[in-house]
């Protein structure tokens, strides 16, 4: 028997090497026996499609605006819309009401409009019933939008710390209000939808983690460890991850240690500023560029400890991942950092910008292998109980087959409720 829903999974780009918890996320739910079919606002391109997972995703996944650039696509979703006039009606009023001030503003939520009317007609033709969107901003916008004219549920993840940054331009108290539930990927996201909300509506926001599957990152190093030589960062080069800071702090430490390596896995719009920082020290930097899934484990198989120094940050899937390989972690005090890295249990916490106590946290990890090692250990079991993919993925799919229910941190669901 199938599964009593069928589910679209809504983001700005899918898949996508920075959000590959997502992708998870979906697996996870279908091994459950849900239903979940993917929907993008935009393909990918090729430089997120380096793994054949990714590449099946893509020849699966619904994408809006390449659709709405075929032949009658737009016509045909007009006049679905059309059709539905009491329904249009009240989209339109809810696009007036939510969209943010300034003409560029009115332009863009035009824009949501069409795409969310390309949405809705594939939900209807998909016989979709449940319509979820990741992050809350213009993705959850368009679902939002789409979710009243198809007339089906909608729900959304709430990540932060771009959701945050501008909530009422992106009306988030209005999409908490209209969502069926909302899934807080931490303690810090959740707290800050309650913030920007009314009471009324905190008991629909539940915590659900994105995870990984932490046995993917259990790889035998056979080399000879010394914990804190090889040192690994992995993310967008962008200003926002303090990489800037961490060339610094890891020249300074240096002078101590000049054993020290430093990788850096990513790429970005700061990428050439940082090579040009990074050029005194030679081979000690080395910039790999975008890494597979697979590729991330095998680097983290082969360091000796990983540094996260962002000034701005969810509760970023990729400490998981360096836990998962028991792997010792610096990482800024930032968000929901902390409800995963615990000072001096499984990694170090840093001030974010603080030169001088990452220089430290790099000179602590060479000097103490000891250490290192036990950080890494405690982080593996942490990781392992309470991040794990299929797990959230079960609780997540209790809110979608039973709505927000009473607990914070919903039970998972066994395979055996999904199917009716």
């Amino acid at each position: 028997m199938l599964s009593p829903i069928r589910i679209a999974y809504l983001t700005a780009l899918y898949p996508a090497i920075s959000h590959t918890f997502i992708l998870r996320e979906v697996e996870g739910l279908r091994a459950l026996g849900l239903d979940v079919e993917t929907v993008s606002t935009r393909r990918p391109g090729l430089e997120h499609l380096r793994g054949a997972t990714e590449q099946s995703e893509a020849s699966e996944t619904f994408y809006i605006i390449e659709s709405a650039k075929k032949g009658l696509t737009l016509p045909l979703a007009l006049a679905m819309a059309l059709g539905r006039p009491h329904r249009v009606l009240r989209m339109l009023r809810l696009a007036w009401r939510t969209r943010a001030p300034g003409l560029r503003a009115a332009l863009y939520q035009f824009f949501y409009f069409a795409e969310a009317m390309v949405l809705a007609r594939h939900i209807k033709a998909r016989k979709i019933t449940h319509l979820h969107s990741h992050f809350a901003q213009a993705s959850a916008t368009v679902a939002m939008l789409a979710a009243e004219l198809a007339d089906v549920p909608f729900s959304f993840t709430l990540h932060g710390p771009s959701d945050f940054h501008e909530p009422q331009r992106w009306h988030l108290s209005e999409k908490i209000a209209r969502a069926v539930f909302v899934s807080c990927i931490s303690h810090f996201a959740r707290a800050q939808g309650m913030l920007f909300s009314d009471s009324t509506h905190w008991n629909r926001m539940r915590i659900v983690h994105c995870g990984i599957v932490p046995e993917n990152y259990r790889k035998d190093d056979r080399r000879e460890s010394k914990v804190g030589t090889d040192i690994l960062f992995v993310g967008r080069l962008a200003p926002v991850k303090g990489l800037r800071v961490l060339l610094e702090a890891f020249a300074a430490a240096r002078e101590k240690h000049p054993g020290l390596r430093l990788t850096i896995v990513g790429d970005g719009e700061d990428r050439a500023h940082l090579e040009e920082m990074a050029r005194p020290m030679g081979d000690a930097v080395r910039f790999t560029g975008y890494l597979s899934q697979e590729e991330v484990a095998e680097a983290l198989a082969n360091v000796d400890a990983f540094v996260l120094p962002s000034f701005a940050e969810g509760l970023p899937v990729v400490l998981m991942e360096a836990l998962a390989a028991g792997k010792p972690a610096i990482a800024s005090r930032v968000a929901g950092v902390a409800e995963l890295i615990e000072e001096g249990r499984t990694g170090y916490l840093i001030h974010a910008g603080d030169v001088d106590g990452l220089r430290a946290a790099l000179e602590m990890l060479s000097a103490d292998p000891e250490a290192g090692r036990a950080l890494g250990s405690a982080g593996r079991a942490v990781v392992t109980a309470e991040f794990d993919a299929r797990i959230e993925a079960a609780r997540i799919a209790r809110l979608f087959l039973h709505g927000p229910g009473e607990a914070l941190r919903p039970a998972p669901l066994c395979p055996g409720e999904v199917m009716g």
